[in-house]
């Protein structure tokens, strides 16, 4: 049994290339929309979105996650990374920022994936970025916290990188073992 929603989510991939271009406001609104949308316990909806638009910011905190990635010493990490272009974002002209309160984890990562399916239905790229933290961590940290508009005591949650792919990908193979009915 197959509907446009189904579809949708069984396409998805995570998109590691990116032409740069920003994709149109009313789809990155419409995305942030779907975003807000998503369920939380009580409705508490404990989340902030940044839409980051602004190609120098990005750039500026990818240059800053490769130095620290770089210096961390894990090898493996960065040539991965590195073999994929040299970039933590891939060239994603647009980050959404998905802030959280502090033990709300769960609902980032429903947020996350309501912003990566929004993204593909409107025919865009996108990967959940968790690596997108690491220049929240270095140096330019708090001023990049400041940047992006953290409210005081709220955290980063996950990000998710959006943009026109350069290359068409393939979903993984979903592993059917991993489901298990209690009958």
């Amino acid at each position: 049994m197959m509907n446009e929603t189904l579809r949708i989510i069984a396409e998805r991939y995570s998109c590691r290339a990116y032409d740069g271009r920003l994709p149109e406001r009313e789809k990155l609104d419409a995305i942030a929309r779907a975003a807000i949308q998503a369920p939380s316990a009580m409705n508490r909806q404990p989340w902030q979105i940044v839409v980051i638009t602004d190609k120098a910011f990005i750039e500026e905190m990818d240059t800053e996650g490769m130095r620290i990635l770089s210096e961390a010493g894990d090898r493996a990490a960065h040539e991965r990374f590195m073999g994929r272009g040299g970039k933590l974002y891939y060239n994603a002209p647009c980050m959404f920022l998905v802030l959280k309160q502090p033990g709300t984890d769960m609902d980032a990562g429903i947020v996350s994936e309501n912003i990566a399916i929004a993204a593909a239905s409107l025919g865009l790229g996108s990967v959940i970025c968790g690596m997108a933290a690491i220049p929240f961590t270095g140096q330019k940290g708090d001023g990049f916290r400041k940047r992006a508009g953290f409210p005081q005591g709220w955290e980063f949650g996950i990000a998710v990188l959006v943009g026109r792919p350069t290359v068409t990908g393939t979903p993984h193979e979903p592993d059917t073992s991993k489901i298990l009915f209690v009958e």
